[in-house]
């Protein structure tokens, strides 16, 4: 329903809730003047006289100020950031910072086919064990002052040789320590970004870097994805419009789709980057679980344009919170200053951890075991999932990301919300997008679908 379709009263709160939101997203900061009477009846589609009730209601809660001859302005001081006022007006049961906290919060027993990790059980509890153990012999020392300003150097010659082995020629001086990708990319993010720059994400893409880039007050913009990577096409148009600081994408098994980057696209990418001096942000994070390596844009380009970031956490333990950035040789030291000024350093018994579980041989054992699993459970999962009516939009080679188009046309928001009735928290399409491209889509993690209770959870979703 439209706003001038509404009755008097309601027009007036979709004005005055419409201004807040503005104020909560700091799209209007205190001393700013709101839009004038006129000007915000025509945007809204109201009468003058409901513009001016709104108004007036706002300055009665001290959210703005009257300046007889001049108008309204936005009063006190600049209000806690939402990134929910930011983002586009969901529901909140399809929401993706949400689904995050429905999924992180669910108990045991609730089914989780929309959650973007491993399932506890097919961690290594053992090794991890084995691991704190030999962290705990070490030197005191080691146990409680603060890492080298990179990072833990041991783990970073190791982090070093682990991307070497995919083509990226990086020093372990190139490779900065941090808690998490997430945080990686935050920190290149505040590195890179002034407010106003405009960033590129693969569409669709992984949800919280939506979330996070709004938190950036940046400009998003989405380029179509193909199951060989990005539209070339596209990504060329928007090159030319917007001429963004960086492209944020994966190159191997992005997320949502399962997507890898096919040879010809990735040359062809980074040299219409270079061509429209943009640089790269590669997301590296689900790698480790490729069969077999595909190019990594940060191996072709040598880290002159490209800047990869990745942790274990999608791979290792979530609780065990170890990224890292690797980027050219001139960018470290600045950025190891920005890493110090917010949060002087890392974790270093984190760090330890890793680099014990690598150095002992217990990490490789358990991916070549997660990969062996998450192929059986690939199969699975499709067949599970096409036995209900969905279609696969592209086979991934890898990992734990099945993308989906629901049947006849269904709306993924409205299958979510059936199932999260039914105690089943999935992830629809349109939380991983910008556009409405992806509505009847949905994001299965094979390696939650073994249970027999969500083939009927969802058939009876899917109506």
């Amino acid at each position: 329903m439209s706003v001038a379709a509404r009755s008097p009263g309601t027009r007036v709160e979709a004005v005055v809730g419409e201004i807040r939101e503005r104020i909560a997203a700091r799209r209007l900061v205190p001393g700013v003047r709101i839009p004038s009477v006129r000007a915000f009846a025509e945007t809204m589609g109201v009468s003058k006289s409901t513009v001016v009730e709104a108004y007036e209601r706002l300055a009665a809660e001290g959210a703005v100020v009257p300046r007889p001859g001049s108008g309204f302005y936005v009063a006190g001081k600049t209000r806690p950031l939402s990134l929910q006022a930011m983002g586009p007006r969901l529901d909140r049961i399809v929401d993706p910072l949400w689904i995050t906290r429905q999924a992180q919060q669910a108990g045991s027993d609730q089914l989780k086919p929309g959650a973007g990790w491993l399932p506890d059980s097919w961690m290594p509890h053992e090794a991890i064990r084995r691991g704190l153990r030999r962290v705990a012999r070490a030197d005191l020392a080691e146990m409680t002052n603060y890492d080298r300003p990179l990072g833990y150097e041991p783990l970073r010659h190791q982090i070093a040789r682990k991307v070497g082995e995919k083509g990226v020629g990086a020093e372990p001086d190139q490779i900065v320590l941090v808690e998490s990708a997430t945080q990686a990319l935050d920190l290149v993010c505040r590195f890179l970004l002034q407010p106003g720059d405009t960033v590129l994400v693969d569409d669709p893409c992984y949800f919280n870097f939506l979330a996070l880039l709004r938190a950036q007050r940046v400009a998003v913009v989405g380029v179509p994805i193909t199951p060989e990577g990005p539209d070339l096409r596209a990504l060329a148009t928007l090159l030319e419009q917007h001429r963004p600081r960086f492209y944020l994408t994966n190159a191997a098994l992005q997320n949502p789709t399962g997507a890898s980057l096919a040879p010809t696209v990735a040359h062809r990418l980074l040299k219409l980057c270079e061509a429209h001096d943009t640089l790269i942000v590669e997301d590296e994070i689900f790698g480790d679980l490729e069969p077999e390596a595909a190019p990594r844009l940060a191996g072709f380009d040598g880290l002159e344009r490209v800047i990869q970031i990745g942790s274990f956490s999608k791979t290792l333990s979530a609780a065990a919170r170890c990224g890292w950035i690797a980027l050219r040789a001139d960018w470290v030291e600045p950025l190891v200053d920005l890493k110090l000024a917010l949060s002087l350093g890392n974790g270093h018994i984190t760090a330890a951890l890793v680099h014990a579980l690598i150095t002992e041989g217990a990490y490789r054992r358990h991916l070549a075991e997660t990969r062996r699993r998450l192929a059986g459970a690939m199969v699975q999962a499709s067949a599970e999932l096409r036995a209900c009516g969905l279609e696969t939009w592209a086979q991934p080679r890898g990992g734990f990301f099945l993308w989906m188009r629901l049947p006849d046309g269904r709306d993924g928001a409205d299958v979510a919300r059936r199932a999260l009735a039914r105690g089943m928290v999935l992830a629809p399409g349109t939380s991983f997008s910008l556009s409405d491209t992806w509505n009847g889509y949905m994001r299965f993690n094979v390696a939650h679908c073994a249970d027999p209770r969500i083939r009927p959870i969802l058939r009876e979703a899917l109506g």
